[in-house]
């Protein structure tokens, strides 16, 4: 393998209860030369088993408790996400941590947001802008504790869909299903920089096992479809034909009406345990669906040596999984009643 390392042996994966983490784990799971840790605030320690990984309980944002984790670990996978303050302190802690502790490689994931409003195609030396919002600046402030730590690696992934994915594949499939999204005319003629999850753990076992400290990468698709063509294909493989055209006047309605108490719904639902209640479509995301920005997926395809998935495929597993889970729900309904 061009540019390869001596690979780590004993990989710390933070944010390993999460959707991106729990298949970092799994892919370790299978590489002959990883000794995968998972570690998570919900998680329940236990020592490695056959065929499973180590567990750790781990607050990611506790400096003391990391410095002595990190002792004892060749590299880090850094997937925690959540709040904006939860995904600052998490880079204060985990960076300075590192420093004092052996300084283990981390792959840190980032994301595109970092990029903020800029439009065009924009490369890992674009200009970066905090004008998206908290999460967009807490974003910037994790990856300047990265940037700073030498033996960091920083991936930014667009929007990462595929099986499992609650944000880019689950609720905009509901959303599909309800005829809530569709064709948006041009408020969704804005470049979607999907990435499948298969392809970031890709870009995470390659950045850990090749000569590319101190650098970034942008992770999408080469060629990414705009959002009314994701939302066209997607609805396909899903069966909603035909795809509705959404006018401007209902995207008013639903971010401006609907999008306000669906959101006090959703936090009432998670306090109470009602998990069925339909997602808010936010403002920030109409934004999103026009901005025409475009990650250059070069130096990732160059250096790590990406093969990307087709997005014909991507959409085909995505929409299986779903359909799937829907014939679960089904069935435990069925069997409840």
């Amino acid at each position: 393998m061009s540019g390869a390392i001596r690979a780590p042996r004993r990989v710390l994966v933070l944010g390993a209860d999460g959707f991106i983490g729990r298949r970092v784990l799994e892919a370790l799971g299978g590489c002959d030369w990883a000794h995968p840790i998972a570690a998570g605030r919900r998680i329940a320690a236990q020592p490695a088993a056959d065929g499973e990984a180590e567990r750790i309980r781990l607050d990611a944002t506790d400096e003391q408790a990391l410095v002595k984790v990190l002792r004892n670990v060749d590299a880090v996978v850094n997937c925690v996400a959540g709040k904006a303050q939860t995904i600052i302190d998490n880079g204060h802690a985990l960076f300075a941590a590192a420093e004092n502790s052996g300084r283990p490689r981390i792959v840190h994931l980032s994301t595109m947001s970092v990029y903020g409003s800029a439009t065009g195609v924009v490369d890992e030396t674009s200009r970066l802008h905090g004008d998206l919002g908290a999460y967009c600046v807490a974003k910037l402030t994790a990856e300047y504790n990265a940037l700073h730590y030498r033996r960091s690696v920083i991936l930014r992934p667009g929007c990462v869909y595929g099986p499992g994915s609650p944000q880019w594949s689950g609720r905009i499939a509901g959303w599909l299903r309800a005829g809530r999204i569709g064709d948006l005319g041009i408020a969704g003629d804005g470049w979607s920089n999907l990435v499948h999850v298969d392809d970031v753990v890709q870009a995470v076992l390659r950045s850990l096992t090749r000569e590319v400290e101190g650098e970034i990468f942008n992770l999408a698709q080469p060629s990414p479809p705009t959002w009314n063509e994701y939302f066209l294909r997607y609805g396909k493989a899903l069966g909603c034909v035909p795809v509705q055209r959404i006018s401007a006047r209902k995207l008013k309605l639903e971010t401006r009406l609907l999008a306000p108490p669906l959101k006090v719904a959703e936090r009432l639902g998670r306090r109470f345990g009602l998990h069925d209640l339909p997602d808010a479509i936010p403002s920030s995301l109409l934004g999103l669906f026009r901005q025409e920005i475009r990650l250059d997926v070069r130096k990732a395809s160059e250096r790590l040596g990406m093969r990307w998935t087709p997005l014909k495929q991507g959409i085909e597993q995505t929409a299986a999984w779903y359909r799937t889970g829907e014939r679960e729900a089904r069935a435990i309904e069925g069997r409840i009643a």
